[in-house]
């Protein structure tokens, strides 16, 4: 009896300890209840240079052979609040002030098990530096998982120029 009460404590312990770095994780995220317009906008492919104060982040979305219409709506959190969001293949950029910062991406969608898809990374910005991270999405046999990875200048580039801009706006 006492063993099995042990067991018992042990693994809702663990449990408990699970969701704690959970939610820790997910802190990087914006509201849960924040939702966005996005869409591809071919007029424009802009690549702006950072602001001497400031870094630069593009996050480029690659959703590969995921084969879907008008899907892959991701969002993109950094340090709590939502930054923006790609729809499909694309990209968007964003001004990140300098120090360290903790990025999160989350499928937005009407299917629960989509929602619960996440990705987090972070890196330490510098002023006048431009940092890419990639953004992908890998169908599973039941789930999607995704990966939210750093990648170089010259990766970077590459992708955002052969990449769609993604125009985003939260949903009113």
């Amino acid at each position: 009896m006492k063993t099995a009460l042990v067991v018992i404590l042990l693994a809702v312990s663990t449990f408990v300890q699970d969701q704690s770095a959970i939610a820790a994780a997910e802190a990087a995220c914006g509201a849960k209840d924040i939702k966005f317009a996005a869409k591809q906008d071919p007029t424009q492919h802009p690549t702006p240079q950072p602001d001497a104060d400031k870094a630069l982040v593009y996050v480029v979305q690659e959703i590969g052979q995921l084969q879907c219409t008008g899907c892959a709506l991701t969002r993109v959190g950094m340090d709590g609040s939502w930054v923006g969001a790609n729809q499909g293949s694309s990209y968007f950029f964003f001004a990140a002030d300098p120090g360290d910062h903790h990025l999160c991406m989350n499928w937005q969608s009407r299917l629960d098990y989509r929602s619960r898809s996440f990705a987090m990374a972070n890196f330490t910005a510098e002023a006048g530096k431009v940092y890419y991270f990639r953004a992908r999405i890998f169908p599973g046999r039941y789930d999607y998982s995704f990966d939210l990875d750093p990648i170089n200048g010259d990766q970077g580039k590459y992708l955002v120029a052969s990449s769609a801009f993604s125009v985003s706006h939260p949903k009113k």
